[in-house]
């Protein structure tokens, strides 16, 4: 049974897509939703969540339904979800009986069944020790707990203390593992770096076809679901542009609403294959509330650091919308490239704006470099635009656009910016 509620100034419609979106992700974890209950209030109750009169009625419709979860729309306080377990009847040693669940433990649980690689199950476990932490607790009836203070500590209060001890272990022991796999990330991405080639990072809300695009386009041999998460790890290929030009392209996990902390958290190695990007292609499932998908990426975009990096954005699934309603997104998004991965529709175009939005970053400037420098030139052919070369008795004549994070390689053979030739 999924809960909600609608607070403050929150719409009705928010509402309900959140709830749709709960219902999807229950769906992926293998659940199977029967119910929903949605409830108005200004504020969450500190104790409950809901109010508990409301807490009290869909812990009795769960029961009578013979719900199994009692999944929440919202990250629940280790207060609440306290009370709500004892509102329920919750016993941990039961194989059986309606146990409660909120919005970050149902995703955490979906990453834990989808982590693939050592570095993706480690990120994933991290994540959910820092989420079990603060809500461990001991149980009368299971570990005999006694009173607080010193002479009176039972049984109980040793289980949960050692517990405590061993998550902390853990935790610091999973952080050194991640913080050698970031090395080795890091260095694999300063070696992309030294080639020169632009890197062009897909993010998107989960399931708006990320991973089929990236297939689509450079023939990648990557998993393609139609279930949310599918893709935690990223995945980097070389995807050739109009004019034999190269690009770096790399997938990377979904993002979705209300995702939580410590995910974002966890995952901030693999996220920063986004913040060191050239190039962002916002994927889009234009059959779905475009709008609310937008607003949710860029909410997680800016809360790891990434706001100024350009970014194209890719209206995909387009073979699921009607003529009507594909003339109001035309209208609604008149700089998005219209694609279906899935129909292998709009890819030569998306690949010639690729390459537009990536010359826009460039500079053109003026090189005069000497006859025994040839790996500057090289170096401009390789990394730039070469518009114009000629040669005289000083040495070799360059008019290329240059990318300006490598600008200042060339600083010493520059003859002249042209004026208003400035970085976009």
């Amino acid at each position: 049974m999924l809960v909600g509620a609608l607070l403050g100034e929150s719409s009705a419609e928010d509402a309900e897509w959140s709830l749709d979106e709960l219902a999807a992700l229950a769906d992926t974890a293998g659940a199977d939703p029967i119910d929903t209950l949605l409830q108005k209030r200004d504020t969450a109750d500190a104790a409950t969540y809901l109010g508990k009169g409301k807490a009290k009625e869909a812990v009795s419709v769960a029961n009578a339904l013979d719900a199994d979860l009692l999944i929440f729309d919202d990250e629940l306080t280790p207060a609440q979800g306290r009370n709500l377990e004892e509102m329920a009847g919750v016993n941990p040693l039961a194989e059986r009986g309606l146990k409660i669940v909120d919005r970050t433990g149902l995703i955490l649980d979906i990453f834990a069944q989808h982590a693939r690689s050592a570095e993706g199950k480690l990120q994933v476990e991290l994540a959910q020790l820092n989420y079990r932490l603060p809500r461990l607790r001991g149980w009368a009836d299971v570990m005999s707990r006694l009173g607080g203070g010193i002479g009176t500590r039972g049984p109980g209060e040793t289980a949960l203390e050692s517990e405590r001890r061993a998550i902390m272990r853990r935790i610091q022991r999973v952080k050194s593992d991640l913080t050698d796999l970031e090395r080795t990330r890091r260095l694999k991405r300063k070696q992309r770096r030294r080639t020169g080639m632009p890197v062009v990072a897909l993010v998107g809300y989960t399931n708006a076809g990320k991973s089929t695009l990236l297939r689509r386009l450079t023939d990648a041999q990557v998993l393609v679901q139609n279930q949310l998460f599918s893709t935690l790890d990223p995945t980097t290929r070389r995807l050739q542009l109009e004019l034999g030009q190269e690009v770096l392209i790399t997938d990377t996990v979904g993002f979705v609403r209300k995702l939580p902390h410590q995910l974002v958290e966890a995952f901030r190695s693999t996220l920063e294959e986004v913040t060191e990007a050239t190039l962002l292609m916002h994927v889009v499932d234009a059959s779905r509330d475009p709008e609310r998908q937008i607003a949710a990426v860029d909410a997680v975009l800016k809360e790891i650091g990434v706001t100024d990096t350009p970014v194209l954005l890719a209206m995909n699934k387009l073979d699921l919308l009607s003529d009507v309603e594909l003339d109001k997104l035309y209208g609604r998004f008149p700089e998005a490239v219209f694609v279906s991965a899935a129909e292998d529709v709009g890819m030569d175009e998306l690949r010639r704006r690729i390459g537009v939005e990536l010359s826009k970053l460039k500079i053109e400037v003026v090189l005069d470099v000497p006859f025994d420098r040839g790996d500057v030139v090289a170096r401009a052919h390789q990394d730039g635009d070469v518009l114009e070369e000629t040669y005289s008795d000083a040495g070799t004549h360059l008019v290329a656009r240059i990318r300006r994070e490598t600008l200042g390689e060339f600083t010493d053979f520059l003859a002249q910016v042209p004026e208003g030739a400035r970085p976009r």
